[in-house]
């Protein structure tokens, strides 16, 4: 899609070189959402590719920059003991796209977008990530990918913030997963992805995505009994936040996502 409103568009090397922040400018990694369809309130597009961030770095845990593509994810192997990090792909194969958006779009756009289907706010809200955000006024700060989405294309970013990385720690890596996505078609758009995390320690999370508004995490000591997580569920997450739209109906979404909770407890245990 041409975007015919664009009169500027800076390509940074250093974060000097980010302009301040403002309702008609947009930061673009791989772009593929904005260029997708018309975009008549903006005048100004901030590349952030050239700034040079490395797609993944291993420390105590792993730090992946907003501009790693979703390929660069999928096809990332690690020398450590990380069960976990079999749902990149996973979750890249319940986006909504072909093998060659996969060498464009990035993590940190995915998330950044904040659609109920972003297959990498599902990735990281199902492995506790923090997004690290470089604030407009210096005071950077972290913030919790599951609070930092708060409904369809709304999140808690300040004009003028942009996401570094995404940042999943060592423990939620070392845990075995078990993953459901469900949609109308075998490759349509996710109306329920259900994923769930048994620690090493014994701890039992699930978090439930793409059927709802925004991304919900629900986390045991220990597992639960099956009616104790269909219970939990169903009142964590109020009647209106189940998504509605042409992919499925509320109810359809709720039916799916509390049988596939149920599913995923029964394999993880």
């Amino acid at each position: 899609m041409d975007l015919g409103t664009i009169e500027d568009v800076v390509i940074p090397d250093g974060r000097s070189g980010l302009p301040p922040g403002h309702v008609d400018t947009a930061v673009m990694a791989g772009g593929t959402w904005l260029m997708s369809e018309k975009q008549d309130h903006l005048r100004r597009l901030v590349d952030i590719t050239a700034l040079g961030w490395d797609p993944i770095t291993v420390g105590d845990g792993l730090d992946i920059a907003a501009t790693c593509t979703i390929e660069q994810l999928a096809r990332a192997r690690f020398d450590r003991d990380w069960p976990a990090t079999v749902l990149f792909e996973q979750c890249a194969t319940a986006l909504l796209a072909s093998f060659k958006i996969w060498k464009v779009a990035t993590v940190g756009g995915n998330i950044c977008l904040s659609l109920p289907a972003g297959a990498m706010i599902s990735m990281a809200t199902a492995l506790d990530g923090v997004a690290f955000v470089w604030s407009s006024d210096g005071a950077d700060y972290r913030i919790p990918v599951v609070d930092l989405v708060t409904g369809p294309h709304e999140n808690a970013l300040r004009i003028g913030d942009v996401v570094r990385s995404i940042e999943l720690p060592d423990r939620a890596l070392s845990a075995r997963t078990a993953f459901r996505k469900t949609a109308l078609s075998p490759l349509g758009r996710s109306a329920a992805v259900v994923i769930g995390r048994m620690d090493l320690d014994g701890r039992f999370v699930l978090s439930v995505t793409a059927a709802t508004t925004r991304p919900y995490v629900f986390r045991f000591p220990t597992p639960p009994r099956p009616a104790e997580l269909v219970s939990t569920l169903a009142e964590g997450i109020p009647g209106a936040a189940w998504y509605d739209d042409p992919h499925g109906a509320p109810d359809w979404r709720r039916h799916i996502s509390l049988q596939s909770a149920q599913e995923i407890l029964e394999e993880l245990t």
